[in-house]
């Protein structure tokens, strides 16, 4: 059971104690009255209180300030209206306001993420301070509201410095343990799953808007407290505490003092307390020393002040690399799937879709789409790039709503249904790229999963650790999937395939009656693709599985039924031998073998041809996915080079590794004779090399000729290399665009879209030329107009291409390179692979 001990749980607690006994005698040192010290341990709760929302739920506020001055104005408008002389029922009653502005606040703004939801806090701090600056008959305008009193508590008379100072700090160590108590809570914890990935919280079932809205209103009734004590303190409110400035310094005090640490925001508070008091004596312009340490902090030290221990710990101890972590895996093989994961009276068909459809903009993604899966049964979803597999997947699990059809879980109907509540129902799912909360243990990411089964998974008090029952199930998870011995490694540490066991754990977590498996073994060296596959079986003898999986030999290998997508739309359904056999769907990924255009060269033509490029046993990652694999290939002058490979074979990586895009960790790059193995995107764009992703990625709100300009701005147009290429000579190639020039290029059609794209990217000294799925979703008429600028422009530049219709591809290239789990296997002319199609598929099929 991974449980923390008492004495560590609340020692901030006594920490703080111990300081607020010891800084009046600081400060009186420094020749400070005691009045800084309440004027810090005040600031401190508003601090804790931020801290709350930026450092442990993500929620970054650039205007907390706003429920400062609310709470302060609050309290005082309070007492001077209907409580005069008493402070304790106006400081009560003023946290009952701001709970109930922030809760009405909450529920606008929150509706809007990131940089949206803190420029709008900043929108609101604005407004308020104007409201409070201007209206001078309810908040005393610039004078402020004065005459406030801080009454008596018992026989204490609370206009006695020390008196006041006392009730404060005791108020504020009382803020303190409720917030521990808070973050220790299942509520709490779900709040730094929230700040690490949002996105995986809400499939793990935690319904995260009702989440951020309860702590953004606590938060806000924190920090409105505290500004009503600072208000009693002082005797007066001000618009100066509901103004833009303050909220940054709040903000720069938690910053500095250290994120997602209780204590970190108090430290915060007295360095900056101190640095005003002591550095304004020395200089007016303090404020900008002090931004000067943030941006040091901000730069230097993340963590803050609490931190820097941690950070210069780390550079003078590094820890043990990580493969000795994972060296300590206790790996039990064939392991049933525990008891409480099993589910009960699964029988007949468990899901079924029926007819679903969905369009993004003009764009049929899926098109009356149908597939059942029963009980028992291992379901591969397999098809080409841009079937809309993952779109179905998506359908299905709740992230985007249908346009029509029904989909159906255990005979419920479950579209429409937020994805919490689906995961609820019984559906979870994992992730094409590994999904976890990077910042937490594995044992936390297993155990958020099993807690949001539970019934307390709302609960703000109950320590965490008193839940023995989700403990045992965790512990029993993690011995299942063989990650005993590192479970209190955080996520983000893990190799690649520790990651995807530890994503596959959290949708089992979910006690699933489906399971959703979005490529489970991409990325994964040879042992762990056989570990997650022996997994999937074991896993789906009790829960069905649906799977989408580009090793498509080994998906069939296990699957019992498996659907073929092809355009958005289901080919076929039918038994992996069934599969195989079926000519249409071996027409999909290997061709027809009948070109619908002519061959124009071979690769005789250039065998004697200067090489333009030599790609070298390349490796490289996508964090910790190893993609490319000692991959090898060369280009030679005047020369079309074609990528082959099934979905998730390398090809795009390759070709971003080629333009910079993805670093290689090994390997040479070799272009026109220079090494650009390290260079930067920018750099390799301007010697020459042009890159049209899949996609387009045009400048959207640009005309085309703003789009031409802007290639030519990247590139030298001096032809050093020998070529180059000016607007005119581009415009022969695509003369429909002379009459686009001032038109913006979101309004093209798709076809003139990507002639644009493959337009800007010749633009200047381009010698060679990347093409990403060039002909994807065009109508035929365009694609064999851009077929045959591409077959001339081989007179003049080199051209890789990476191309999902093989016939088209094989027509126009002269050599092919084909790939496979990152690794070049086949290489060799186009011309026996266009017109053999028994050839083709011994390369390419299954």
């Amino acid at each position: 059971m991974n449980t923390t001990s008492p004495s560590v749980k609340y020692r901030p607690l006594l920490l703080a104690a111990l300081a607020v006994i010891a800084l009046p005698f600081g400060l009186h040192l420094l020749g400070l009255s005691l009045n800084t010290g309440t004027m810090v341990v005040a600031l401190a709760i508003a601090a804790m209180g931020l801290n709350l929302c930026v450092g442990y739920t993500g929620l970054v506020s650039f205007g907390h300030g706003t429920w400062f001055g609310i709470g302060a104005y609050a309290a005082g408008l309070i007492q001077l209206h209907w409580f005069r002389g008493e402070i304790w029922l106006p400081l009560l009653l003023s946290m009952a306001v701001v709970a109930v502005a922030s809760t009405l606040t909450g529920i606008i703004i929150l509706r809007r993420r990131g940089v949206y939801f803190s420029l709008l806090t900043l929108a609101l701090a604005a407004l308020t301070y104007t409201t409070a600056f201007r209206w001078s008959n309810l908040t005393g305008g610039e004078d402020g509201l004065g005459g406030l009193k801080r009454g008596h508590l018992g026989p204490l008379n609370l206009d006695d410095t020390l008196n006041y100072y006392i009730v404060v700090s005791v108020l504020c160590l009382g803020v303190l343990y409720l917030l521990l108590r808070l973050v220790r809570s299942p509520f709490g914890h779900v709040l730094m799953a929230i700040r690490e990935n949002q996105l995986r919280a809400t499939f793990q079932g935690y319904p995260v808007d009702r989440y951020k809205l309860g702590v953004f209103v606590i938060s806000a009734v924190v920090t409105g407290f505290a500004g009503g004590l600072i208000g009693f303190q002082n005797y007066l409110v001000s618009a100066e505490a509901v103004s833009v400035p303050f909220s940054g310094e709040l903000l720069a005090i938690v910053v500095i003092g250290g994120m997602r640490s209780m204590l970190g925001p108090t430290l915060g508070t007295l360095f900056f307390v101190l640095f005003r008091e002591l550095f304004s004596i020395w200089t007016p312009n303090w404020l900008l020393w002090f931004g000067l340490i943030f941006i040091a902090f901000v730069m230097y030290s993340p963590g803050g002040l609490v931190g820097i221990w941690a950070t210069l710990a780390r550079r003078w101890w590094p820890a043990p690399e990580e493969t000795a972590a994972m060296s300590r895996r206790k790996i039990y093989d064939g392991l049933p799937l525990p008891g409480f994961l099993l589910p009960q009276g699964l029988a007949g068909i468990v899901l079924e879709v029926s007819g679903v459809s969905k369009t993004f903009g003009g764009i049929r993604a899926v098109t009356n789409a149908s597939l059942k899966i029963g009980a028992g049964e291992i379901h591969a979803l397999i098809g080409p790039n841009g079937a809309g597999k993952t779109t179905l997947f998506n359908l299905i699990s709740g992230l985007f709503p249908t346009d029509n059809g029904t989909i159906k879980l255990n005979g419920r109907e479950i579209q429409g249904v937020p994805s919490d509540l689906i995961c609820h129902r019984g559906l979870a799912r994992s992730f094409q790229i590994t999904n976890l909360f990077k910042g937490l243990s594995i044992y936390e990411n297993l155990r958020l999963s099993l807690q949001a089964r539970s019934d307390m998974r709302f609960n703000l008090w109950r320590d965490i650790d008193s839940y023995e029952g989700i403990h045992a199930e965790t512990a029993e998870l993690v011995k299942f999937l063989g990650l005993e011995g590192i479970e209190t490694i955080e996520g983000g540490e893990l190799s690649y395939g520790g990651q995807r066991l530890v994503d596959l754990g959290i949708a089992l977590g979910s006690k699933p009656q489906v399971l959703l498996l979005d490529e489970p073994l991409a990325g994964l060296a040879a042992a762990e693709r056989e570990r997650v596959s022996n997994l999937v079986r074991n896993i789906a003898a009790n829960i069905p599985v649906l799977i989408v999986e580009h090793d498509i030999d080994r998906v069939l290998g296990f699957s019992h039924q498996v659907t073929v997508m092809n355009q958005g739309e289901v080919l076929m359904t039918g038994t992996p031998d069934a599969v195989r056999a079926d000519r249409k769907v071996q027409e999909i990924y290997t061709g027809t073998g009948v070109p619908e255009v002519e061959h124009s060269r071979g690769e005789a033509a250039h065998a004697g041809a200067a090489p333009v490029l030599r790609f070298e046993r390349v490796n490289a990652f996508y964090g910790k996915s190893h993609i490319l694999h000692d991959a090898t290939l060369d280009v030679r002058e005047g020369e079309i080079v074609a990528l082959l490979g099934r979905n998730g074979a390398g090809k795009s990586t390759l070709l971003k590794t080629l333009a910079g895009l993805v670093p290689l960790s090994s390997g040479e790059i070799e272009y026109a004779g220079a090494d650009i193995s390290r260079l930067p995107a920018p750099d390799i764009a301007r010697a020459g090399i042009g890159y049209v992703p899949q996609g387009r990625g045009l400048f959207a709100g640009m005309t085309v000729r703003e789009n031409l300009s802007l290639g030519r701005l990247a590139r030298k147009t001096d032809g050093s290399n020998g070529v180059v290429w000016n607007e005119e000579q581009v415009l022969n190639y695509f003369p429909r665009l002379r009459e686009r020039m001032d038109v913006a290029a979101d309004y093209l059609s798709g076809g003139e879209q990507q002639m644009v794209a493959v337009a800007r990217a010749m633009s200047g000294n381009v010698k060679l030329l990347l093409l990403d799925e060039p002909f994807e979703g065009l109508a035929p008429a365009v694609i064999l107009e851009l077929f045959k600028v591409f077959d001339q422009l081989r007179q003049h530049i080199s051209i890789v291409i990476v191309e999902h219709n093989l016939d088209l591809v094989l027509a126009l290239a002269d050599r092919v390179f084909a790939l496979e789990r990152g690794a070049v296997f086949h290489q060799g002319p186009a011309g026996p692979l266009l017109t053999d199609l028994e050839y083709r598929k011994k390369i390419l099929w299954l």
